[in-house]
């Protein structure tokens, strides 16, 4: 199993990856923004994706959208096709699309809304924390990706606060911030240690 940056040379796998995120998106009774092989052919010219390829054979996918400016990536799409399901594929897909948005843009805040308990597991596994629309990006472009999706008139009515979608955000100054506290307080326990040790070795 290869996981690969797509470029053009993957645009045969244009169709069969709508296929698969549409058929997916019906066995679960989920709603779900449609994708077009031309809109998923940007995404591989771009750089901006990930494949998993047995050989030739397609077996998963997820691509970057980038939003407000590069403030805001998120990753969506993420899908694995049925023959490989239950061999932990998605968490792999999405952990290198992860480390991709990171490489490419390492100051934007990395999100993405779902209503999958699984995506949301390696979401929280990866440093993602749920959060309210509110904390997502404003690109009405985004937004519009939604109005595809059975259950838009839920977030229109709700003046795009909620919906039955999770958002999750990762964070990198927070990030930051959380490791820096982490260290301070490994420092301080350390150095509680060392001072414990030295006391007794005067006594």
């Amino acid at each position: 199993m290869k996981l690969v940056v797509a470029n053009e040379s993957h645009y045969k796998y244009a169709q069969i990856i709508c296929d698969t995120i549409g058929e997916s998106a019906k066995v679960r009774g989920t709603g779900i923004a449609k994708r077009t092989p031309e809109y998923i052919q940007k995404k591989l010219s771009n750089g901006n994706a990930i494949i998993a390829l047995d050989g030739d054979t397609f077996a998963g996918f997820c691509y970057i959208e980038v939003w407000g400016h590069e403030k805001f990536v998120a990753n969506s799409g993420l899908i694995v096709h049925p023959n490989y399901r239950g061999q932990g594929l998605a968490k792999k897909i999405k952990k290198r699309i992860f480390e991709l948005s990171k490489e490419k843009f390492p100051g934007a805040k990395i999100f993405g809304i779902t209503t999958g308990l699984p995506v949301m597991k390696i979401n929280y596994e990866l440093g993602y924390q749920p959060v309210t629309f509110s904390e997502l990006t404003d690109d009405p472009e985004f937004w519009k990706g939604c109005q595809t999706c059975k259950n838009f008139d839920i977030l229109t009515r709700t003046e795009r606060k909620m919906c039955l979608c999770t958002g999750m955000l990762h964070d990198p100054e927070r990030e930051k911030k959380e490791k820096k506290s982490i260290d301070k307080k490994s420092f301080r326990r350390l150095k509680s240690i060392k001072e414990s040790l030295f006391l007794k070795k005067k006594k």
